[in-house]
Formats: structure tokens, sequence, C-alpha cells
């Protein structure tokens, strides 16, 4: 799972899955899902996000991590 955050859209991308994006639904008013060919979901885009995230925090709690990588 990748956090992508775009400052010029203030819009943040949660990439579940590496798979190409075939159909995007809006599932909430500033919330779109995108799921794959065969309609699995690769991943939720939350527009204005500054506005409803608090993003200078990232927590986790019991997650499994093998690799933990910062960019």
């Amino acid at each position: 799972m990748k956090l992508h955050y775009y400052p010029e859209t203030d819009s943040l991308y949660i990439e579940l899955s590496a798979q190409p994006s075939a159909e995007t639904r809006e599932i909430a008013a500033g919330l779109n899902a995108d799921f794959d060919q065969a309609g699995n979901l690769v991943g939720l885009d939350i527009d204005g996000a500054s506005g409803k995230l608090d993003l200078a925090t990232l927590e986790t709690v019991s997650l499994p991590f093998g690799t933990l990588k910062a960019a």
C-alpha cells in the first residue's frame, strides 16, 4: 500500500494494488474508488484531503510490516 499526496489538487491517493485502474466510481462526495479489470478495489482518491484528514500524522496499529520504506 502506498499513500500519494498531491498538493496542487489537495488530494490523497491510497494505492492498494499496483494493478492499473479500469474504472472509477464516486462512492461519496469527494471520495472516488478505483477498480481493476476484474472489479477488485485498487485505490481510493480523497479530494480536499487537508480539510478532511490530519495529514501531519500517520499512525499504524498492529500492521505486520515486512518492509517499511520512507521516500
